[in-house]
């Protein structure tokens, strides 16, 4: 339908409240599940500290964040696209969503760095690669992703002149040249460059496994760091990389003349990119577990710490049942 030189085309809102509302409900509880469980891991062992492990700590505190905000958009999509929990939180809860996203990218970036230098270079790793110098990547990837998302704070909710309802979340109609610029900068910066060390250094650690002699030498290291290389890779493959090649090309659509065909099918690869972007939530947990410098011993020694406070309480709680037992029925 065409009015003037207005294009009307049928409205995807069904399905785009639909998809987001099971998606992001999905993803909220098994990002929580998960990475609730793997931060509670961590710190009840920190004690036995190393610079994978922060790396690790880090990404599950990224995820919680995201996690945590999106019981928001999930409220707002089934309230079919009415936002009523005001600017501050519209705005919030948009940025933590590409922090994580890029906090995301970053730290699997400099795992795969840390795990690479472990591998290829040993003796240089005891002394380049510690705790500290990790404490201090970490902060600066939180203070340079908190910096180059800062823009996604600048717009919040807004008011729907044809409907009258305060919206939250929504793609721009018309991109501007800060936005096709910003768009660049986090392509690049935020995602072409990490993917690429990535790959670098999962080229490197592969090689040098192969080139030891006998299975026995690559050991457990060797083992984590392939489960830690398909992880990282899926995870790329499946939730960052459709998002960003999905984004460049819609805001160079949105600059072009567009038929309604066109038009919807480019808002729905919008919905699924964006669902898929946010569930990188549920990989890491995976990362954590098959790929973390003793996660699993971790968890086990948690268990045993854990075991005798219970039966300590369980001990406390049964002696006055024991005396009450000893007393004389009236």
């Amino acid at each position: 339908m065409e009015h003037g030189n207005k294009i009307e085309c049928p409205s995807i809102d069904n399905f785009r409240n639909q998809v987001y509302s099971t998606m992001y409900s999905i993803i909220t509880v098994l990002g929580l599940l998960g990475n609730g469980f793997a931060l509670v891991v961590l710190l009840r062992t920190y004690q036995k500290k190393s610079p994978f492990q922060v790396y690790m700590l880090n990404l599950a505190a990224s995820d919680l964040l995201c996690v945590s905000m999106l019981p928001f958009r999930i409220l707002y999509y089934a309230n079919k696209g009415h936002w009523y929990l005001g600017d501050f939180i519209c705005r919030i809860s948009s940025y933590a969503f590409y922090v994580n996203l890029y906090c995301s990218v970053l730290f699997m970036a400099a795992m795969s760095v840390s795990r690479f230098l472990a591998i290829v270079f040993p003796v240089q790793n005891m002394r380049l690669v510690t705790e500290c110098r990790a404490r201090l990547a970490c902060i600066a990837i939180w203070i340079f992703v908190c910096a180059m998302s800062s823009p996604f704070l600048m717009s919040g909710q807004s008011i729907d002149p044809e409907t009258n309802k305060t919206k939250c979340y929504e793609p721009p109609k018309s991109p501007s040249n800060k936005l096709i610029a910003l768009n660049y900068l986090s392509l690049v910066v935020g995602f072409l460059l990490p993917f690429l060390v990535i790959l670098v250094c999962s080229a490197g650690i592969i090689r040098a496994l192969c080139l030891r002699r006998t299975p026995t030498q690559s050991g457990t290291q060797g083992s984590r760091a392939i489960r830690m290389i398909v992880i990282v890779l899926v995870t790329f493959l499946v939730c960052f990389t459709p998002y960003h090649v999905q984004r460049s090309m819609h805001l160079s659509f949105l600059s072009d003349d567009k038929s309604c065909e066109k038009l919807i099918f480019m808002q729905k690869s919008v919905v699924v990119t964006l669902s898929l972007a946010a569930s990188n939530c549920c990989f890491d947990p995976l990362l954590y577990f098959f790929s973390g410098e003793g996660f699993r011993r971790r968890m086990s020694t948690m268990r045993r710490s854990v075991r005798p406070s219970v039966l300590l309480k369980q001990g406390k709680a049964a002696e006055p049942l024991a005396l009450n037992g000893m007393m004389p029925e009236t």
